[in-house]
This record gives C-alpha cells, sequence and structure tokens, in this order.
C-alpha cells in the first residue's frame, strides 16, 4: 500500500520483462530522467526470473509487480487489478504490443484516469501472416485499444499504423519519437584499447551491428553478408553487439560459413555508446522489420555511415546523409558492395558535428520525456 502524504502522480509501465532491449533500455532513461519528485514510476512484468534492469529500476526508485500468466487472462487479469488497486496508479503505460489492448481493458474495468498504450514497431509483416485465430485475437485487441485507451503513442507513423485503428483520424494517437540518451558520447573512448578487448587490429575496417539476437534483426542475413566480405577483404570484421536466444545458431552459421575470424560477439555490453565509437567504422541493419530503432540513431550520433534495409522506416533518418536503404531482395554480395561504397567515401561530418544534431533534433530522449511528463500529469 502507498503512504497516505505521497501525493506523486503514480504511474507504471507494463513490460513483458525488463530484459537487455531497446524499450527497456529506452524506458530506464525515461527513469532516470523523469522528475521523480511529481512522478512515481514502477513496473509491471510477467517475468519471474530476475531480469537485467530489475536492480537499476528499484536503485532509481522504482518498484516491480510480478503479473503472472499473461497467456491466462483469467489468473493475469485478476492479479493486474490487484496491483493497480494496491498501487493507487493514475497512469498505466502499456508496452506490450496487441496484448496492449487487454491492458487497457482490465486498466478501464478499475478507473485508471490515464490509460496509454505505445506501439514501438511495425508488426504488419507478421500480421498479414496470422492464421485464423491469431486474426481473431488482434482483431479483438486494436478494438480494445480504440474503445479504452485514453492515449496512443507510437515511435513512428508505420509503428503506429500497424496497431491504431483509424491511425492518423484520431486525436489520441500520436508519434512519440524515443530518443536516445547522448550522455554517453561526451565520455572519451580508447580506441585501441577497445579494439584489442575485441582481438580486432588497429587498421581493420569494422562494419558492426547491434540488437538482440532475435528472428526481426536478421543475423542470419549479416552472417551472409560477413562471408562476402570476406571475399572482397579477409581482414575486414563484422561486429555483432548483443544476446538473444537465436545467438547459438548464429554461431553455428559462423563457423559453417568459415568466417569466425571475421565475425566477432561481444555479448551484452552495457555501454554500447563507447563500441560505436571505439570500434566501429560503419553501421549494417538488415532487420526484417522495425519500428523506429534506437540503434540507428545511436550510430548517426557517431557521425558513421548507416546500410539499413528497406523494411525500416526512413523516419528515423535524421541525417539522411549518413544513412542508406538498401532492399532485403538484394543479395548478399549487393549489400558487401554497397558496404565496400561506403567504407570508401570521406566522413561528411566530424563525430562533434553529427552528435549536436542529434542533440538538437526531436530524437534527444529529453523531448520525450517532458512530453510523458505532460501526459501523466493530464495536461
Amino acid at each position: 500500500m502507498i503512504a497516505s502524504n505521497d501525493k506523486r502522480i503514480r504511474v507504471v509501465q507494463v513490460v513483458h520483462g525488463l530484459v537487455v532491449g531497446g524499450i527497456e533500455s529506452w524506458l530506464v532513461n525515461v527513469l532516470q530522467r523523469i522528475d521523480r519528485d511529481r512522478f512515481q514510476v514502477d513496473f509491471i512484468t510477467s517475468r519471474p526470473e530476475p531480469c537485467y534492469y530489475d536492480d537499476e529500476v528499484r536503485a532509481l526508485g522504482a518498484q516491480i509487480h510480478f503479473c503472472p500468466s499473461p497467456r491466462k487472462p483469467w489468473i493475469y487479469g485478476p492479479a493486474f487489478r490487484k496491483i493497480i488497486k494496491q498501487g493507487g496508479y493514475s497512469v498505466v503505460h502499456a508496452h506490450v504490443d496487441h496484448y496492449s489492448g487487454f491492458v487497457m481493458r482490465l486498466a478501464k474495468s478499475v478507473g485508471v484516469k490515464t490509460r496509454i498504450t505505445h506501439s514501438h514497431s511495425n508488426t504488419t509483416r507478421n500480421q498479414a501472416k496470422a492464421g485464423m485465430f491469431r486474426r481473431i485475437y488482434l482483431g479483438s485487441a486494436k478494438r480494445w485499444i480504440r474503445t479504452s485507451a485514453t492515449v496512443g503513442l507510437a515511435v513512428s507513423d508505420v509503428a503506429g499504423a500497424s496497431l491504431f485503428p483509424r491511425w492518423g483520424n484520431d486525436d489520441r494517437w500520436d508519434v512519440l519519437h524515443c530518443g536516445i540518451n547522448t550522455a554517453g558520447f561526451h565520455h572519451p573512448v580508447d580506441r585501441s584499447a577497445l579494439r584489442q578487448h575485441y582481438g580486432i587490429s588497429e587498421d581493420a575496417f569494422v562494419f558492426g551491428h547491434i540488437g538482440g539476437f532475435r528472428e526481426p534483426k536478421n543475423h542470419r542475413f549479416l552472417v551472409e553478408i560477413a562471408a562476402a566480405l570476406k571475399k572482397r577483404d579477409p581482414s575486414i570484421r563484422m561486429l555483432l553487439v548483443g544476446d538473444g536466444p537465436l545467438r547459438p545458431e548464429i554461431e553455428a552459421q559462423v563457423r559453417k560459413a568459415g568466417v569466425e575470424e571475421q565475425v566477432v560477439f561481444t555479448g551484452i555490453v552495457r555501454d554500447v555508446t563507447t563500441v560505436l565509437r571505439g570500434a566501429m567504422d560503419a553501421f549494417v541493419f538488415p532487420s526484417l522489420w522495425e519500428g523506429a530503432p534506437l540503434a540507428v540513431l545511436e550510430a548517426q550520433a557517431t557521425g558513421i555511415p548507416t546500410l539499413m534495409s528497406t523494411a525500416v522506416t526512413n523516419e528515423i533518418a535524421h541525417i539522411p546523409s549518413l544513412v542508406q536503404q538498401k532492399s532485403l531482395d538484394d543479395s548478399a554480395d549487393d549489400w558487401a558492395d554497397a558496404l565496400m561504397t561506403m567504407a570508401q567515401r570521406p566522413r561528411e561530418f566530424t563525430p562533434a558535428e553529427a552528435l549536436a544534431r542529434i542533440e538538437a533534433s526531436r530524437f534527444n530522449v529529453d523531448n520525450a520525456v517532458r512530453k510523458l511528463e505532460a501526459l501523466y500529469a493530464g495536461q
């Protein structure tokens, strides 16, 4: 139960778990910057095991509530309502894609005033492949969002259109560019030490990727690209930052393709900005689908060029001259040729110039925090 003299606005973020991921990392950045004298921000998760960001958010004053069995709504529903009532939450902010529809319905049923659904990805491709029962669920979820959400946020227009009914024709729905935390970009980086740590020579050209080893990130194609690059220049390296369930499969693919020397796995990195600035010369991002990937923004903030798939919205290309798009219908050899061309092109911006552009843009996380504070306060 909350203290009777606590006048802060009580907000609860609904996530699957505080794992390493774009949504979760962004929410930690929000928690660090939000006015915690005005807002008490907590979390509801459905993962019983400890997660990567648990200790950090608790250190920032947040509580983590476990709500079991999202696949069993008859269990999840009563547990969710109990958490909301006991916590006295006036704002529920859900980041669980279509399941947010059920969350919004539950929040409305217990009288939560501000009910926010947040779309972080363009799931149109998966929706088109859904079977009959899945389509029924998706339709119900969207209907519940329409009837129960008071606010809808999306990281991009394509992410909004994939989740919200009547996107562009409902005043409740709007784009919120999540933005990145640029503080780490101002810290010095020891390039030589960092490359030595990953076993990369100082003069090697490094193409990098940041993302969890999950289906949307398309790591299988990244390995094909690495093999194509090896044929052109064996000294080139592909640095893969992240972890996830598909990593063992990708490691096996690397061995089969004979590119163990070219592909470097870093695992989870606490400060990816350091790796971006100190170890990468260019960024490659062949995702199958995305909302508005923050890693592409971070790459632009370093001033390095990025080659990304046409499946990624160009809304994220704030510095267009640094970002090139290529179809996934093109071969790995085509991608390798494009990357080699990028490698030989002179830098158009210094890192400081690129960073200044991002910091002055709508993609600065502080802008998103100010907008969230206004929404949470009912303004």
